[in-house]
């Protein structure tokens, strides 16, 4: 039987027992060391090292389990991606994978989670390659104020080991990577898969189990604040411009990715970027284009020249989700405490592909917890020429693989935020407005950050609104540093019947999502986000027409 100390799997004890070397807290000169002498990733021009992920690219949601005990049973939100496992298989699983690990090397990093020194997680982290640990690094802080890691309780172990494979007839998981969380051991397991991605998506879930508990609300979201303390946070899937809107040389950065909300404001739960790089500018991401020229950044699946190793961020060759990880000690002016006070703005971004939704739009409160529930963008599918290959996406919370509690606990928790701070709501659109993709021009960069600007400093305060039918926010007549006739996607349409047949259809994909959730609600929620889309005869009219999904 493994050893366990306080009831939890003693790594230390499993490490000095089966592996040839173990790597503590090595530093990023060392990492750097590590990885060429393992042939695992290349120096770029100017110091960036490049590293591949091989098949999976992205996380496999699907393939994402809890074990199913006693401890769990309860506190879990069980559903199709959070399914169990049995404590057999999660126990037979670990015996292969230490067996697979029999005389290797491997590298252990001590991190905080939570940039909050009242509100944050100790975490191990345990990896199989050592530009996963780079990445560790760069992504969380490094505790160093322990003078004996091998007597020290983590609050959870993250072991993540890219070459062990499952068997799925044997193992009962769908494909031969897995990601398993043990909540009553405090650890949890990636294996199969060398997406970095993975690791990041683990915290937060950790986060989210441990968190809600302690009053904390925990948020994928990026966050900025102002020189007078005003702060933003912007909430979106990945594509939708977080990290591009909140990485702004006019204002400082408090975190890229993941944050607590608690009686004394924000924190971030990480102290480094994961950003997507495909095609970024220097002229529109200034900050994030130098991140993928300095010493220490992780860039993953970006093309390298192996003669001049320069690399090429428009080559999606390998995939379109090439990113950097890098610590924002590389943004000149990030905010190092990683802490900030309440919101005044709420950012929720969207990439409309189908061009219903405006640049930008007022929400009430419902509208934005309606909204927030959601989780809505959309994605073209590889030939972007085509707009039929559009796909509607709704990502329960922006983070629905992250979930640990129902839905609504998080819509409330947001609603009372919302009010009790009176933070101003904002439906943000970067995708298409007016026109679909392949039949128009995706919103500029430069215009959605004017946008940002003008409501930051208050500039849609005084102006008219005109209600959108459909959805029923409120769209500004006028912004500064922003065309009018761009305000209003009805204006922009080319075909106005065909605008409203695809507002329509939207809005039905809307409550077809919300209808999956609102019956696990409580009535006076359910009845104030009932109203939020007006459901009317139009719809009838529209029968089983839907997006393709």
């Amino acid at each position: 039987m493994l050893e366990k100390k306080d009831g939890v799997f003693d790594l230390v004890a499993i490490g000095r027992k089966h592996l040839k070397i173990v790597h503590r807290n090595l530093s990023t000169p060392l990492l750097y060391e590590q990885i060429i002498k393992n042939r695992e990733g290349q120096i770029a021009h100017l110091g960036p090292v490049v590293v591949r992920t091989g098949d999976y690219m992205q996380r496999p949601v699907t393939d994402k389990f809890v074990v199913r005990d006693e401890s769990s049973e309860k506190s879990i939100l069980w559903s199709e991606k959070n399914k169990g496992i049995p404590e057999n298989r999660f126990d037979n699983l670990l015996y292969r994978m230490l067996a697979y690990m029999q005389n290797k090397e491997a590298y252990v990093q001590y991190c905080w989670a939570g940039q909050d020194p009242d509100h944050r997680a100790s975490i191990r982290f345990v990896t199989e390659m050592a530009w996963h640990n780079l990445y560790i690094r760069n992504m969380f802080e490094p505790i160093t104020d322990v003078e004996d890691f091998e007597s020290l309780v983590t609050d959870f172990s993250i072991i993540h080991i890219p070459g062990f494979h499952a068997m799925p007839d044997i193992d009962g998981t769908n494909s031969s990577a897995f990601v398993i969380i043990n909540v009553s051991q405090k650890i949890m397991f990636i294996c199969g898969t060398s997406y970095a991605g993975e690791i990041r998506q683990a915290v937060f879930t950790i986060m989210n189990y441990l968190f809600p508990k302690k009053e904390v609300f925990p948020m994928r979201c990026s966050a900025n604040a102002g020189e007078d303390g005003d702060v933003a946070i912007f909430i979106g899937r990945g594509g939708s411009g977080k990290s591009t809107l909140a990485t702004d040389p006019k204002r400082c950065l408090v975190g890229d990715h993941e944050h607590g909300w608690t009686e004394k404001g924000l924190f971030s739960f990480e102290r480094g970027a994961y950003a997507k790089v495909l095609d970024i500018k220097q002229e529109d991401e200034p900050d994030i284009y130098e991140c993928t020229r300095k010493f220490g950044t992780v860039l993953e699946n970006v093309s390298i020249d192996l003669l001049t190793r320069r690399i090429e961020r428009s080559d999606a060759s390998l995939t379109e989700n090439i990113r950097a990880a890098y610590p924002l000690s590389h943004i000149p002016n990030s905010l190092k405490q990683g802490m900030c006070g309440h919101p005044s703005n709420l950012f929720l971004l969207t990439c409309d592909a189908f061009g219903v939704m405006p640049p930008v739009s007022k929400l009430t409160p419902e509208m934005a917890v309606f909204a927030f529930l959601s989780g809505y963008t959309s994605r073209l599918k590889e030939d972007q020429t085509m707009p039929d290959d559009a796909e509607c996406l709704f990502d329960t919370c922006f983070g629905s693989a992250s979930l640990t509690l129902p839905a609504h606990a998080y819509g409330l928790r947001l609603m009372e935020e919302i009010k009790k701070h009176n933070v101003k709501c904002w439906l943000v659109n970067t995708g298409w407005s007016g026109n679909q993709a392949g039949h128009g021009k995706r919103i500029p960069i430069a215009i959605t950050r004017s946008i940002v600007d003008a409501v930051i400093a208050g500039q849609l305060d005084n102006v008219e609104y005109e209600p959108d039918p459909v959805f029923q926010f409120e769209v500004p007549c006028s912004c500064p540093g922003v065309p009018d006739e761009m305000l209003d996607p009805r204006k922009t349409a080319t075909d106005a019947g065909d605008y409203e047949l695809r507002a329509n259809r939207l809005a039905k994909e809307f409550m077809t999502d919300y209808a999956r959730f609102s019956d696990l609600m409580p009535d006076n929620m359910r009845k104030l986000l009932s109203e939020v889309i007006s459901m009317d005869d139009s719809f009838d009219l529209l029968g089983d027409l839907s997006f393709s999904m």
